[in-house]
């Protein structure tokens, strides 16, 4: 089945998909949402259905106008462009031309060349990330603002399993994502990705 994707940002009819929606004959489905690319590719409202194809094992081609359809950081591409290619789904950008599988379905080595520059960006962004929130702990401790968890107190398994950082390293687990990889996505620590597998795997024996 094939799949043509596009999305642009405004919901009250300002932009409009016309410019990404060129030559869609052929396709089985052509999905549109009007949403901010900061919502993960698969919690969008069409987006949402291209996930519920890809479980059904019927997805085998999405083609999208530009590679930040696939999400707004290079972090969110990434995760979305490994896991669509693990699944077995064939990626088609049009802006620029790349695939992560050619049409004989080996992999593409121009695509394999930017996917690892994505994972230079990621990685870049995710260093970023760490140093701010490293300046702002330091920051609110010159200020005497920074309130951790108190001496001697322990987090609940509930409530630690319920943060989204925590969740998101579960899904990434369950999806087959190395602790590296993991660690780049989310981003967060190896111990941190440690703590939740074995976790999860406490609650499940």
């Amino acid at each position: 089945m094939k799949v043509f994707y596009s999305r642009v940002s405004s919901t009250d009819g300002s932009q409009k998909h016309d410019r990404q929606l060129t030559d869609v004959k052929g396709f089985d489905y052509v999905f549109s949402d009007s949403c901010s690319g900061s919502i993960d590719l698969f919690d969008r409202p069409k987006g949402s259905q291209i996930k519920r194809l890809i479980d059904q094992g019927k997805l085998k081609h999405l083609e999208i106008h530009a590679i930040d359809r696939l999400g707004r950081s290079a972090l969110s591409i990434l995760d979305n462009y490994n896991y669509l290619t693990q699944q077995g789904v064939r990626i088609v950008c049009r802006n620029p031309q790349i695939s992560n599988f050619n049409e004989d379905g080996k992999p593409d080595p121009f695509s394999d060349l930017l996917l690892n520059l994505f994972a230079s960006i990621a990685q870049y962004e995710r260093s970023l990330i760490v140093s701010r929130i490293r300046e702002g702990i330091e920051a609110r401790k010159s200020k005497n603002l920074y309130t951790g968890r108190a001496v001697g107190t322990t987090e609940s398994t509930e409530k630690f399993l319920k943060k989204s950082k925590s969740k998101k390293i579960v899904e990434l687990l369950q999806k087959g994502y190395s602790y590296s990889d993991i660690s780049s996505i989310v981003p967060c620590s190896t111990g941190t990705i440690v703590k939740v597998n074995k976790t999860i795997s406490s609650l499940n024996s």
